[in-house]
């Protein structure tokens, strides 16, 4: 039987209510949590994953705003999102913690190596959709040719509207389905 996964991009407190908080973001947590609650399938939770010397990283001066440290308050998931799934009993989750935007093939071998080869569609959702929710589904077609890949725009926060639109419509013209 062809299963389902869905991947929540880095809905991490730090993107939501820590350094780097966005209203957007904290907005589509309640839609997240109740969209686990009734899935049924692997949700993979992707996690920013920094480390004390980030800001001397590409990234970090770049945005030099220290964010996402690993094994802080900031760093991990949200915990409406991830009571949700624990509270499911017909979801399975795994982590998989990522040092950049995507976390490329990384991320497609944890789905495989839980689900095998019979996976009927990826689906992603979380934050930011301008930089990691994008990042993750375009290294997904590249690996996952023969399913579909969905983005969920209403459980997306770009950061401004304008970003988290043009990432849409650059998903849509990748062959990636983009549903409400």
């Amino acid at each position: 039987m062809a299963q389902k996964v869905l991947v929540v991009v880095d809905m991490q407190n730090d993107f939501i209510d820590g350094a780097l908080a966005n209203e957007a973001a904290q907005a589509i947590v309640p839609k997240i949590a109740d969209y686990i609650s009734r899935f049924k399938g692997l949700v993979v939770f992707t996690r920013d994953t920094h480390h004390k010397n980030y800001l001397d990283t590409r990234e970090g001066k770049h945005l030099p705003i220290p964010h996402c440290i690993a094994r802080t308050q900031g760093w991990q998931v949200n915990a409406e999102i991830l009571k949700a799934a624990q509270d499911n009993p017909k979801v399975c989750t795994i982590f998989v913690d990522k040092q950049s935007f995507s976390a490329g093939t990384d991320l497609f071998r944890a789905i495989s190596n839980r689900w095998g080869e019979d996976i009927e569609s990826i689906e992603l959702c979380g934050t930011c959709t301008d930089i990691c929710v994008i990042s993750n589904a375009l290294e997904l077609i590249g690996d996952f040719r023969d399913g579909e890949i969905i983005v969920h725009e209403s459980m997306c926060a770009g950061l401004t509207k304008e970003k988290h639109e043009a990432a849409l419509e650059v998903m849509r013209s990748c062959q990636i389905g983009v549903v409400e």
